[in-house]
């Protein structure tokens, strides 16, 4: 008879001090009796990452920033809790033998490298990092394919696709609908939106988020690395793609058949439970999320977004469209200029722009390799900081 623990599915939580990091933890904790911790990293936050080790006490944790390390060790030292760091590191103990599932909650270009040698090593995928897949989808899921791997989708949007496609022939779809709750800004004009301030844009109002992606909430780019993540993970052209705007954010997205039928997947705006469907697929249990409740939503509301205001989402399907390493650039283009905002060296607009010019100025390549995907990140990098230093901030 097989120990109790050997039933457990044992997680690497890649990101494990982040948003999603921390509600998988709060997952884990609820049911204890279905998953083990066997590997957290951080990128900077020790302290944290520290007090999980000592609560989850997995095989090893991964502090990616080295000037972190020796307080990690010394904290750590008297828990059986082996320590490491560095980038390399955290791309390399996914392979570790004891991993059943990785979840890859690292934001942008970061969890790329990792989350390809996962699959390269066989471990499920729990995918939060939708950037892995606009950077190199076409590569990404055919090494999912080669290693007979699954890519279960973290982002609400996709897991609520994923669960409507459940049962479907392949072929069946004529178009999905991704929904936006629209943001802090929905209904915003031109000219308010020119002075927006970092504090309003990380107002969401429905989802608790890191800065980065709430800031692409704000901008639509979020909708727009969605949109790319969704042509990839369900094998779509850009047209059966759309998004429409859902204040409410309770239907999390739709699929409409070539029959002229729609499935929804709905409920309560809660990251834990597209994350808790992910740790536990294909089977469904019991929790004590919040349910939701018909009577206090009287009513549902849909529009179409405004993409000459919020440019970032025709940028995304222009990308998208183009293919090659043009979502690579993008979507290096916009960790820049989110990061140049949250800095106070641009304006809101502004990220655009950013993007814009990196997509126009960065050399295309049609069919690029992993090599080529990190030298486009690392030159769009360059270009955007150039450009960033001329633009004025409002």
């Amino acid at each position: 008879m097989q120990p109790a623990d050997h039933l457990k599915k044992n997680l690497a939580i890649l990101g494990s001090t982040g948003s999603i990091g921390t509600q998988a933890l709060d997952v884990v904790r609820s049911h204890p009796d279905l998953f083990g911790v066997e590997v957290l990293t951080a990128q900077g936050n020790c302290d944290l990452l520290i007090a999980q080790a000592i609560e989850f006490s997995p095989n090893a944790v991964v502090i990616g920033n080295e000037h972190c390390y020796s307080k990690v060790v010394e904290s750590l030292r008297n828990y059986p809790v082996k320590v490491y760091t560095g980038q390399d590191s955290i791309a390399q103990i996914v392979a570790m033998d004891e991993i059943d599932m990785v979840l890859t909650a690292l934001v942008g270009y970061a969890g790329l490298k990792p989350t390809l040698n996962a699959i390269r090593a066989g471990k499920d995928i729990a995918l939060a990092n939708k950037e892995t897949l606009v950077i190199a989808g076409d590569m990404v899921m055919a090494e999912a394919h080669r290693n007979k791997v699954m890519i279960l989708p973290v982002d609400s949007e996709h897991s609520a696709i994923f669960q409507c496609l459940a049962g479907e022939q392949q072929g069946s779809v004529e178009k999905i609908y991704l929904t936006a709750s629209g943001g802090p800004f929905f209904g915003k004009t031109r000219d308010q939106l020119n002075g927006i301030s970092k504090e309003a844009a990380l107002q969401h109002p429905n989802w608790k988020m890191g800065d980065k992606i709430t800031i692409d909430s704000a901008s639509m780019m979020n909708k727009g690395l969605e949109v790319i993540e969704a042509r990839w993970l369900f094998n779509l052209r850009p047209e059966q793609i759309d998004v429409i705007i859902h204040p409410q954010s309770v239907i999390h997205s739709m699929v409409q058949f070539i029959d002229g039928s729609m499935k929804a997947q709905m409920g309560l705006p809660d990251m834990k439970l597209p994350i808790l469907y992910a740790m536990t697929y294909p089977q469904r249990v019991l929790s004590g999320l919040p349910r939701f409740n018909f009577t206090d939503y009287p009513k549902l509301t849909f529009q179409a977004p405004d993409t000459d205001l919020f440019r970032n989402l025709s940028l995304a399907y222009a990308a998208m469209r183009q293919g090659g390493n043009m979502p690579c650039i993008l979507n290096a283009a916009n960790e820049m200029a989110v990061a140049a905002f949250l800095n106070d060296r641009i304006g809101f607009m502004g990220i655009s722009e950013v993007i814009e010019h990196c997509m126009e100025s960065v050399s295309f390549i049609k069919n690029p390799t992993y090599d080529d995907y990190v030298g486009t990140h690392q030159e769009t990098m360059v270009r955007a900081d150039e450009f960033i230093v001329n633009l004025r901030k409002y």
